[in-house]
């Protein structure tokens, strides 16, 4: 298989796993594609943390989940140095802290505080970790994927703009529709049967296929490269991105709704998410169904409404709806 099909074989597996949440899986495929950080919100249940360990369980590469909670220490994140007794004598060595994987789940980021928010940043960003003044990179393919809840108030730390800014893509997860949920409830029952099978011995374990090979990823990721953007697509990015800023040059309501805008980060996103979604669909153009197909999860944690937004009932995505509308296609 060529890489297409390889990633292509990824997502599929995925999506056996994660019912009625197709948008939801490619976004996740986007992100590793695009080699950016993603954020996934959504209510309790929404399984959130199975669909980001099924991307970890079907790709060859090491996974690390970081349970964060109010008492959470920076260096349970980084590591840390460790005073080690040997004959020749004592020395300092460095443990390895659970952010040393290539696909990392900090699961309910917002329940520890800032300080260790803040430990993700220099890996999010530079993908590489300094403790005690020593520098340490982090593997090639290397992705921190977070969660948090959007309903729960108490005992959390609400993420601050410019972290949640590192993050290329805020992905949502919604309900899925009834057909969703009834294939859902069978597909546990189903893993739930062959588990106690399993253990009874009364059923031969099935074979699972080979995980997906890291170079496939990289070997993407230097075809995603060459997708051709034209100039015409690089202004709309720039258009949509310049519409979060200037607000009152589109229209009244925007200018109403809109507190402050995206920075560049979200026109980089653009380009890298839409790249990697034509080269998805096996186009080796950018066009703007690509824009429009990743513009919500790359702009709706990139706007801060006003207190007019709200008392209007607006939320980020209704806000991005109204700026797509009224920016002209190039």
């Amino acid at each position: 298989m060529n890489a297409h099909d390889e990633i292509l074989a990824l997502q599929g597996r995925i999506a056996q796993s994660i019912i009625g949440q197709k948008t939801v899986v490619e976004s996740l495929v986007i992100g590793v594609l695009a080699n950016g950080n993603l954020l996934v919100e959504g209510l309790p249940g929404l399984a959130k943390t199975r669909a980001i360990k099924a991307l970890a369980k079907n790709l060859d590469a090491q996974f690390s989940r970081i349970q964060f909670t109010p008492d959470l220490l920076p260096s349970d994140v980084t590591g840390t140095e460790v005073y080690t007794q040997t004959a020749e004598g004592g020395s300092f060595r460095f443990d390895p802290g659970p952010i040393f994987a290539n696909i990392v789940l900090a699961d309910e980021i917002n329940r520890a505080p800032a300080k260790v928010q803040a430990a993700l940043l220099e890996a999010m960003e530079e993908r590489q970790v300094t403790v005690a003044g020593t520098t340490h990179k982090m593997e090639p393919l290397f992705t921190v994927m977070a969660t948090q809840n959007p309903i729960e108030q108490e005992g959390t730390y609400p993420l601050p703009e410019a972290q949640m800014d590192r993050f290329l893509m805020h992905v949502n997860i919604t309900y899925p529709p009834v057909e969703d949920e009834v294939e859902v409830i069978r597909l546990v029952r189903g893993e739930e049967i062959a588990v106690l099978e399993g253990r009874k011995g009364n059923k031969p374990k099935k074979e699972k296929p080979p995980a997906i090979s890291q170079e496939a990823v990289f070997t993407a990721r230097a075809e995603i490269g060459q997708i051709h953007v034209s100039d015409k697509m690089d202004c709309y990015m720039a258009d949509l991105v310049q519409a979060t800023r200037t607000p009152g040059a589109v229209s009244d309501d925007l200018a109403r709704w809109i507190e402050i805008g995206s920075s560049p980060r979200a026109s980089l996103a653009l380009d890298k998410c839409s790249r990697a979604h034509a080269w998805l669909h096996q186009r080796d153009y950018v066009d703007p169904l690509d824009l429009r197909a990743v513009v919500h999860n790359v702009l709706r944690h990139r706007l801060t409404l006003s207190f007019e937004a709200q008392g209007d009932g607006k939320q980020p995505d209704d806000v991005v709806d109204e700026i797509v509308k009224l920016v002209a296609l190039p």
